[in-house]
C-alpha cells in the first residue's frame, strides 16, 4: 500500500542512517569568561576591552610576554566521548605584530571520590603568528593530539590548563596576548549519553 513496515527492514541496513552526523569529531567552545587565572603564576584577570562604542567588546585574559602565565577551566565531557585524545585551537588578539605566540594546553581527568590534587598530563603546544593589526581576531591552527592524564572514564570531570610558553624560542610576540577563548575538539562513539 506504499508504506514501509519497520518489521521488514533489517537493523543492519539502517545503522549508518541512525548515527551519521551524531558520532565523530565534535567541539566545545570555552570563552575566556569561563576560565580563571591560576593562583600561582596566573594570567591577568578577565577584563572587557571596548573596540568602539556600539561594537563588540573583547572579554579577554592577558598573558605576559616575559613569563609563563596560566589559566584553568574544566569540562564534564558527555558520556559519548570515546575517551581518546583531544586537540585545541586558540582564539586570541593582541598588539600590531606578526611574530608568534606559543600556546600550551594540558589536562587531567578525575572521578567521584578522587583527589583533585594531581599533576596535569603532558602538554601540547602550537605557535600562531599575529596578523599585524591591533584588535584583529586570531584563530590558530588545530593542535596536535593530547592525551588526557588520569585514565579518563565516563562521567568524569576534566581539568585543563592553558598557558603562554614565554620561554619557547618560537614565542617572539613582543606584547601581551589576549585570549578570547579556546575550542576543544573531541570524538564521540555513541549517538547519545545513555
Amino acid at each position: 500500500d506504499g508504506s514501509i513496515d519497520t518489521a521488514h527492514i533489517a537493523d543492519s541496513q539502517v545503522t549508518l542512517a541512525k548515527t551519521t552526523g551524531l558520532v565523530g569529531k565534535q567541539s566545545i567552545w570555552v570563552p575566556a569568561a569561563a576560565m580563571t587565572p591560576t593562583v600561582s603564576n596566573g594570567c591577568a584577570a578577565l577584563v572587557s576591552i571596548e573596540t568602539t562604542a556600539g561594537r563588540p567588546d573583547m572579554n579577554v585574559l592577558d598573558f605576559d610576554k616575559d613569563a609563563d602565565e596560566h589559566a584553568q577551566f574544566s569540562i564534564a565531557f558527555p558520556n559519548s566521548w570515546n575517551l581518546g585524545t583531544v586537540t585545541f585551537q586558540a582564539f586570541w588578539s593582541g598588539i600590531a605584530a606578526t611574530t608568534g605566540v606559543s600556546w600550551m594546553v594540558d589536562a587531567v581527568a578525575m572521578n567521584d571520590n578522587e583527589t583533585i590534587d594531581v599533576a596535569y598530563g603532558t602538554p601540547v603546544d602550537l605557535t600562531d603568528a599575529g596578523i599585524g593589526t591591533v584588535e584583529d581576531q586570531q584563530v590558530s591552527v588545530e593542535s596536535s593530539a593530547m592525551t588526557v592524564a588520569g585514565s579518563p572514564a565516563a562521567g568524569e570531570q576534566t581539568y585543563f590548563q592553558l598557558y603562554r610558553d614565554a620561554a619557547d624560542g618560537a614565542d617572539t610576540f613582543t606584547g601581551e596576548s589576549r585570549v578570547l577563548g579556546v575550542k576543544i575538539f573531541y570524538t564521540t562513539d555513541a549517538a547519545n549519553d545513555a
